[in-house]
């Protein structure tokens, strides 16, 4: 049996003359926590909806599970958990009632007290009306709902919309056991913090096109580098001149302050740097959000 979980293969999706999906390739293994990332309009919701036969890709396959959505499309849900990104739960039945319903539907096996467990967790009261509830309270309903089910793979489309900081967090621990138990968790969102924090691979996309896909420390680390030196006595311009993979950003305090730009290894600066007596030594590694933005500045809004 394959290890792939999702297989994606020169996907192309139009709505009438937009261009939504251009040329998808994209592999996600399974028991992975994959973050897709992009701006609104850049395709994230497209792809998944086409994963579960939600909407029709113009050209291309997917296979999940190695199972096509198009042909089978109720063998792929029975193995996928889905929260939409624009998540819409009215009713005047309470949460308690939806989740007997959904386990009933799914005949699933997970105890009642897991849902009671993560009903807990997420604060979410059971007894109060689905249509009388905060939609950061629906979030919560609509996360416990993929979360309880037995299924093989987890799709979350902004899975902490309206949530706050500490229900977030909470969120992502739950994503990390749902991993520990062996599911795979794909995940679309443009909070970048919260995926460098769980996330063991992130793909990037931009106007409908796959442009990095990479594990996120490798991401990261091969960014560029930030280098802030405080020296004891002025340092001339000169002496970093000529040294391999570091630019020179700004210099302060009459050229006793120094802020360096370095691109990938550091041996170069470090052996330029023991000539000169340093009092202080800073060095910041770019998050996942100034690594995007690199993607994506001066090129605007998507479509």
């Amino acid at each position: 049996m394959s290890d792939i979980a999702i297989k994606i293969e020169n996907v192309h999706k139009f709505y009438g003359k937009v261009h939504a999906l251009r040329g998808l390739n994209l592999e996600v293994k399974q028991g992975e926590i994959f973050g897709f990332l992009g701006p609104n309009g850049a395709g994230k919701t497209t792809t998944i909806r086409c994963m579960l036969d939600l909407l029709r890709p113009s050209s291309g396959e997917i296979r999940v599970f190695d199972i096509d959505p198009q042909r089978s499309p109720q063998a792929v849900k029975d193995k996928v958990g889905y929260l939409p990104g624009d998540l819409k739960l009215e009713g005047d039945f309470t949460a308690r009632d939806f989740f007997k319903h959904i386990r009933k539907l799914r005949a699933s096996k997970r105890a009642w007290k897991d849902i009671l467990k993560l009903a807990e967790r997420l604060d979410l009261d059971l007894d109060r009306k689905i249509k009388t509830l905060s939609q950061g309270n629906k979030q919560k309903v609509g996360l416990i709902q993929c979360f309880l089910s037995d299924v093989h793979l987890i799709l979350l489309d902004e899975p902490t919309l309206g949530l706050d900081p500490l229900m977030k967090q909470e969120i992502l621990n739950i994503i990390r056991e749902q991993k520990e138990e062996g599911k795979t968790v794909f995940f679309s969102s443009h909070i970048l913090s919260e995926v460098q924090k769980v996330a063991d691979r992130v793909g990037i996309i931009r106007k409908g096109r796959l442009v990095e896909i990479a594990n996120t420390a490798d991401l990261i680390g091969r960014s560029l580098t930030r280098a802030t030196v405080q020296f004891d006595e002025a340092v001339s311009p000169a002496a970093f001149e000529g040294v391999s993979n570091v630019d020179i950003l700004r210099v302060n305090d009459n050229n006793h302050a120094y802020t360096l730009q370095i691109r990938g290894e550091m041996n170069g600066l470090i052996k330029a740097l023991a000539e000169y007596p340093v009092l202080d030594l800073e060095i910041t590694k770019p998050s996942l959000e100034e690594v995007f933005l690199n993607y994506y500045e001066d090129n605007g809004s998507e479509a």
